[in-house]
């Protein structure tokens, strides 16, 4: 019996070791035309263009939707294109009177930008239920034919209704998907945004509000089903069809920045029939909503969604096969960026998107070849390759020998070190209670930190996390940056010498301190020791911990003490909400290739505490403020060039930041993969992937061959054991009921 147990597990153990391997696809899958990437995020919030603004949404509604416009994907500086519009419009400007002004009016004179924006004739939606008619052309699945209790049965994805339908998009639904930002019945991350600048939103939400109200009057709150609110019925007077393919947007003002919006799923396409189909009875408990299953015109359509495991997504068969682009540098040709000039996009029929939660084993399986790319929503997952390179000789020949593909640039983004210019401490007080020289000791005490923090250094012990030091808050590439010439520098921190910016001496820093009152780091009046906290927005992790020590040895350098007081996000929320917070850590991504997308930044009417807004500094400077409104209104040029030179040399002085670093922007691939151009400003770059297969199914064979000793070993074992058993049955057969063994056998 023991030796019989013994043989099963012996077996049982050569079958896994025969069958382990870490590939996590079907047979033949890597043959398929199907890019495999993976999400460290977990699954997309929202994919609902109008509750969208995460970045782990935007692998998916970029791919699904398509915006009036969208970027170049290979010209830089970014140049806007038009995708769902016909082209690139530019604004036409009335007076208060409506009578229509030059293109070059004075913006004071700007009452009104209105955009005329063509809508591309002949582009369909994705088929979807939404869309399919009977044989009177009626609606089957909603309107005309509502579905009744019951009828809905197994059916979880749109794929499972029988019948199908599509339509051309047009300018009324552009107008409806405006309009949806004014509704209740989902999150809005901009509507306050977009009501700020399109005429009459403000209003017209105050309306939905309403109406929606007296709709649900006497429903149970708590239900998941909520009647179709059917915004066609009340007008918007922003937003406009005067004909089937044109769309009309008025904008309060001049905002030259709004094109930039209409390159934003915000602004994308939705159909009212969508909405209708979705709201019906039983649709939310099943998981059917535009949240989950999307419909749009781009290349790709969800055929697959399993939370926080795996999205698929498939070519759109209705979309129309753009062109891929031909315009670049010599670089992207250099590249073979430009190799696939003219032929129909997407190249790629299915992405398979699966969730992986550690590092190691996704690193381990994009290096086995089972990952295209490793991470397709980020724009730093190169870095950490790269890091690892310059670590080590062996792993280099490694990636080098697998022929991983690199890409590296800046980004548009940027992280920094502020402060509350709310607190007495650091900044200008909260309620005008500093006198003007305490203001100004309090500047010298900013100063004297953002000399002693060391960028420079940060980047080389940090190197996953580098970048370029800035200067200043708008990172290269965007217009307005002086990002690496001598105009640029800041002069508190830097002098330029030998043709590029040198941190200035701690010694500078301990001068400004001494002015600033605290002399080695003590208070000159009290003798006590000055100790600011500092307030960050995650627990220590061992992953953070080394970065948060890291600055508090900065502020060591100069004999300032910082109490670490590290918190869950939303706890630091609510001590920004409050005020209540000294010095903390911040990022921000850019929306748009823009100045005014940093500037606003430090606007004090963007401030966290008072106005909730994005200025977490608190930053409140009159004259900044009086140049950030006159810089937005204007198209890039001299003037506005000369305004933003203005802003930054004040930032610079007041050093309401430390300013920081411009992030790398670095991706890694697959040598199969081609086009892959990673950047924050693209996310629809799906449609331009190319995958080799045959290069990646030699790969994968060449880099996961069955290791066979271990089961030589195995049979080696199994027949030692053999040998061990029949030698004891023999020894079991000759001996007798006193344990004598016979000497014959068989006796």
């Amino acid at each position: 019996m023991g030796l019989r147990r013994l043989l099963a597990i012996l077996l049982a153990c050569g079958t896994l070791l025969a069958a382990c391997n870490n590939n996590p696809w079907p047979d033949g899958a890597p043959a398929t035309d199907t890019l495999f990437t993976a999400m460290t995020g977990g699954s997309p919030r929202h994919l609902d263009p109008t509750a969208s603004y995460w970045s782990n949404d935007t692998p998916f509604t970029y791919q699904i939707y398509e915006p009036p416009y969208g970027y170049h994907y290979l010209e830089r500086p970014f140049r806007l294109v038009p995708k769902s519009a016909a082209e690139v419009v530019q604004p036409h400007y009335v007076d208060k009177d409506g009578q229509p002004l030059a293109d070059d009016a004075p913006a004071a004179l700007v009452a009104e930008s209105i955009y005329d924006v063509p809508i591309r004739r002949g582009i369909l939606y994705q088929p979807h239920p939404a869309f399919a008619l009977d044989a009177q052309g009626r609606h089957r699945y909603h309107s005309e034919h509502p579905m009744q209790p019951g009828e809905l049965g197994a059916r979880r994805t749109p794929l499972d209704f029988e019948h199908q339908g599509t339509r051309e998009p047009v300018a009324e639904d552009f107008v409806y998907a405006l309009k949806r930002h004014a509704t209740t019945r989902v999150t809005t991350p901009i509507f306050s945004t977009f009501a700020e600048y399109v005429v009459g939103l403000e209003a017209y939400g105050r309306l939905v509000k309403a109406e929606d109200a007296k709709l649900r009057a006497g429903l149970d709150p708590a239900s998941l089903d909520k009647p179709f609110l059917d915004l066609r019925r009340w007008p918007l007077a922003g937003a406009s069809a005067p004909d089937k393919h044109l769309l009309r947007i008025r904008i309060k003002g001049k905002y030259p920045q709004w094109k930039y919006w209409m390159q934003m799923t915000f602004t994308a396409p939705i159909p009212w029939e969508a909405d209708a189909f979705y709201a019906q009875p039983g649709m939310a408990a099943a998981g059917l909503s535009l949240d989950r299953w999307p419909v749009g015109t781009g290349p790709y359509m969800m055929a697959e969604s399993v939370q926080d495991r795996r999205h698929v997504m498939v070519r759109n068969p209705n979309y129309r096969r753009e062109p891929y682009p031909c315009e670049g540098t010599a670089d992207d040709r250099q590249a073979g960026l430009l190799a696939d000039c003219g032929k129909p996009t997407p190249f790629v029929e299915r992405m398979v998107f699966t969730v992986e939660r550690e590092a190691v084993p996704l690193r381990n399986k994009f290096l086995q070849g089972y990952y295209d790319i490793p991470v397709f929503e980020r724009t730093d997952s190169g870095m950490s390759y790269l890091v690892a390179m310059q670590d080590s000789e062996e792993v280099r020949r490694e990636y080098t020998d697998k022929g991983l593909r690199f890409t590296k640039g800046t980004d548009s983004g940027s992280y920094f070190i502020g402060f509350n210019m709310l607190d007495p401490t650091l900044g200008d007080g909260a309620g005008g209670e500093l006198s003007a020289e305490q203001r100004v000791r309090n500047r010298k005490l900013r100063q004297a930190i953002s000399i002693a923090i060391d960028w420079e250094e940060y980047s080389k012990i940090f190197p996953r996390r580098a970048g370029i030091t800035a200067m200043g808050p708008i990172p290269p590439g965007i217009f307005g940056s002086r990002e690496g010439t001598p105009a640029g520098v800041d002069p508190v921190t830097h002098v330029w010498k030998d043709g590029r910016a040198v941190r200035r001496p701690i010694a500078d820093a301990r001068r400004l301190l001494a002015e600033a009152g605290y002399p080695d780091g003590r208070d000159a009046k009290t003798g006590r020791p000055l100790v600011l906290n500092y307030d960050f927005y995650a627990q220590p992790t061992p992953e953070l911990k080394p970065e948060i020590d890291w600055v508090v040895r900065q502020f060591a350098k100069i004999d300032i003490q910082l109490e670490v007081r590290a918190t869950d996000n939303n706890q630091f929320q609510d001590k920004v909400r409050k005020g209540r917070y000294q010095v903390f850590w911040l990022g921000w991504l850019a929306d748009y290739p823009d100045a005014e997308n940093f500037l606003f930044l430090l606007y004090s009417k963007t401030g966290k505490t008072k106005y909730d807004g994005e200025n977490t500094a608190n930053y409140d400077n009159p004259e900044y403020d009086r140049l950030f409104l006159e810089m937005k209104t204007l198209d890039d040029g001299p003037a506005k060039q000369a305004l933003i030179d203005k802003m930054v040399h004040l930032v610079q002085e007041d050093a309401p930041w430390t300013m920081g670093f411009f992030p790398y922007a670095s991706g890694v691939s697959q040598h199969w993969v081609h086009n892959y151009r990673p950047t924050i400003m693209i996310r629809d770059q799906g449609r331009y992937l190319r995958l080799d297969r045959r290069a990646r199914v030699a790969a994968l064979a060449a880099w996961n061959r069955p290791v066979w000793w271990p089961m030589g070993l195995l049979a080696l074992a199994v027949l030692a054991l053999l040998a061990y058993g029949v030698r004891s049955w023999r020894r079991r057969e000759r001996t007798n009921a006193r344990g004598q063994v016979s000497a014959r056998a068989g006796h």
